[in-house]
């Protein structure tokens, strides 16, 4: 806008003209203004739009990541489940190793003492009687009292053997009954170790699945914010030139109010001037004819000509 001119110095016709420019300018700027809003709003209504498709997908992943983490959970309950049978196992399967090596350790020292004995001590007894006897009743040579003697020592050292290796034989039987519910026992507390684990891989899959879909919709989620940041890097500069208009109109309009006052005050000296005018004619025509208009008479009552 060129230099603020004086009004005092303007014809009326040049306020008038001026006043036209001054209001053709803000009218050009108030346009200008409302297609920066209509350009807005368009902006404002897609970065609504991309902002509700990328809060739906976050609303899903956060769902998903969800449902994620609980079937991690229950993997790794199950998982934890497997471990526990499997120490299980572990631990009966060494107290089955313990109990067969003792088991075989007893019935190699029973073989053993079998082997020294060669019979049972029921008949060994009984053969040991029969030599004993002859040995203190018969009368024999002496040369057979000493084989008899000889004999009936081997006697009683085989049936030592034979009585320990019973003994031996009685602590193995005692061993398998104490040791009965171990060789029963199958390990599995809770569950079969291959049903579990089919179990666990179902959960694992569910997971997986679902972390693939979140890594999905995250993207899709990203790629719909950076087109949001990139709209606000559009809408920033369009932004920014709303202020500088509502400047200019407002200095626009507090200049035009210079220029309006004038062209006011030129018309209410008009106005002044035409009701003089009016007053002096209304007075002459009521001084020589005595007659007067309603009009006639407002205007000589406002002037203080007439009085009631």
């Amino acid at each position: 806008m060129s230099e603020l001119q004086d009004p005092a110095t303007m014809s009326e016709k040049d306020l008038k003209n001026v006043v036209n420019d001054y209001r053709t300018k803000i009218s050009q700027n108030e346009r200008t203004l409302k297609g920066v809003f209509r350009e807005l709003k368009l902006h404002r209504t897609n970065i609504d739009e991309l902002k509700e498709k990328r809060d739906k997908l976050n609303a899903q992943v956060k769902e998903l990541a969800t449902k994620a983490r609980e079937e991690k959970k229950l993997r790794d309950e199950v998982n934890g489940k497997i471990a526990e049978i499997k120490a299980s196992n572990e631990k009966v399967r060494g107290e089955k190793d313990k109990i067969t090596g003792s088991i075989s350790e007893l019935k190699a020292k029973r073989d053993e003492y079998n082997k020294l004995s060669r019979g049972s001590v029921e008949s060994l007894s009984k053969a040991y009687a029969a030599e004993l006897d002859k040995f203190l009743n018969a009368d024999i040579p002496l040369k057979h009292e000493i084989d008899i003697f000889s004999r009936l020592t081997d006697l009683k050292q085989r049936i030592d053997s034979a009585s320990t290796a019973d003994d031996i034989h009685k602590k193995i039987v005692e061993t398998y009954k104490q040791s009965e519910s171990i060789y029963k026992a199958d390990g599995t507390p809770g569950g079969n170790i291959k049903e579990l684990a089919e179990e666990s891989q179902k959960h694992h899959l569910t997971m997986l699945e679902s972390y693939k879909k979140v890594d999905e919709l995250r993207k899709e989620a990203d790629m719909y914010h950076s087109q949001i940041k990139e709209t606000y890097d559009v809408v920033s500069p369009i932004r920014e030139k709303i202020d500088p208009l509502k400047t200019k109109i407002s200095q626009l309009r507090d200049e035009l109010s210079v220029y309006l006052d004038k062209l006011n005050d030129i018309q209410l000296e008009k106005d002044e001037k035409k009701i003089d005018e009016q007053h002096s004619v209304a007075k002459e025509k009521f001084e020589k004819t005595g007659k007067m208009s309603l009009q006639d008479l407002k205007l000589l009552m406002e002037k203080g000509d007439l009085k009631f």
